[in-house]
């Protein structure tokens, strides 16, 4: 089904990016799951350039929604904006109580780094008092590089033969598994 589906998009270049734009916009707002399967689809059907500034747009679009979304629901529940704290990730505790250009550069940073969920840097920027104009700039801005490198891998990956693909995928969910086994332990 999902080939079909892929098949019919990589006819239809327009249907296919407001897919992938929709799409980053549903998983921006879930803030829980990844979108290296949307970024796939969008290299595999729309090609590298293309498949990239759509991809941008749609992060963009998302995080844009869910920052204004986030910070609605949490301006319902303002009594409680104390009480959060991030102390598992010290830039995020840091862009709580960060404003102006410093949380600017702060969003921007934490967009770059591919172990910081982009849910948490929105959620944590929506708790802040970062504005939507200053965090939507810094937050496209930080994943265009992300992206770049992303989609550049995915595109290089599905040029492979697919027993290649399938032993980057265990590998990459081994790894996955090992680094989720050493978390717990540590903590």
């Amino acid at each position: 089904m999902f080939a079909d589906i892929l098949e019919w998009l990589s006819g239809q270049p327009l249907y296919a990016a407001l897919f992938s734009i929709l799409m980053n916009i549903a998983v921006a707002i879930t803030g829980v799951l990844p979108s290296a399967f949307i970024t796939a689809g969008t290299v595999a059907v729309l090609g590298m350039n293309l498949g990239l500034l759509i991809l941008i747009a749609g992060e963009a679009a998302g995080a844009v929604i869910s920052f204004i979304l986030y910070r609605k629901g949490l301006s319902k529940i303002h009594s409680t904006f104390p009480k959060v704290k991030n102390k598992e990730n010290k830039f995020l505790h840091k862009l709580i109580t960060t404003k102006g250009a410093d949380a600017f550069f702060l969003v921007i940073f934490l967009r770059i780094l591919p172990f910081v969920p982009s849910g948490a840097v929105t959620l944590t920027a929506a708790l802040s008092k970062m504005g939507l104009l200053s965090f939507s700039i810094a937050s496209t801005l930080g994943k265009i590089p992300a992206l770049f490198i992303e989609a550049f891998t995915i595109s290089h990956a599905l040029q492979l033969k697919t027993g290649m693909q399938i032993a980057i995928i265990l590998l990459a969910a081994g790894l996955f598994l090992l680094y989720f086994i050493w978390k717990k332990r540590v903590s």
